[in-house]
């Protein structure tokens, strides 16, 4: 008795037919421009998000600008813990005030605000860079708006004063502009 031999096994050919594997990749989703203009090679990396881009279009200066933030907050902080009276004085040049806890609470706060900076610092991630960017440029806005006022009421304008406004004026433009440049979508080329 002969026994039926099965056919042989058929290779399925579609994986290596490529109208087929364009196809695949269509209905996936993956291979084409999103609204962003990125080319996603899988599904993976168009859930996920591709960053790596990012590294390549950092705005020129910013990381060094973060380095330069964080150290003005750690500085700050360290400085209104450990010597707030001199603080206090290097700014308005008058007599210390009576207690010294708010300006070390100011401190803790600063401190507070300098530890996110200096985690920003590792960072690729856009969101996250804007959103320390837009911490530092709003905490300088408060700040500069703070002195002012308590300079138009006490109607002293120290030079320490004055350097000070100036610096943080300067500090919120920076800040502002490379927030805006983090945010900018990249040129279609």
């Amino acid at each position: 008795m002969a026994t039926k031999q099965p056919p042989p096994l058929m290779k399925k050919h579609s994986q290596t037919d490529l109208v087929s594997r364009l196809k695949t990749r269509k209905i996936l989703g993956v291979g084409g421009e999103d609204d962003d203009g990125e080319v996603h090679r899988s599904k993976i990396s168009q859930v996920l998000g591709n960053e790596i881009k990012f590294a390549v279009r950092e705005p020129i200066g910013l990381r060094v600008w973060q380095f330069v933030s964080a150290i003005i907050f750690s500085g700050v902080a360290i400085m209104a813990f450990t010597f707030p009276d001199q603080l206090y004085d290097a700014i308005f040049e008058e007599e210390s005030v009576n207690t010294k806890t708010p300006i070390r609470l100011y401190g803790g706060a600063l401190l507070s605000i300098s530890l996110i900076m200096w985690n920003a610092l590792y960072t690729a991630e856009k969101v996250i860079i804007r959103w320390t960017l837009l911490t530092g440029a709003c905490y300088f806005t408060v700040q500069f708006l703070v002195t002012t006022i308590t300079l138009v009421e006490s109607s002293r304008i120290s030079t320490g004063a004055m350097l000070l406004l100036v610096s943080l004026a300067i500090f919120v433009l920076i800040s502002i502009y490379y927030y805006y440049q983090v945010g900018r979508r990249p040129k279609k080329v």
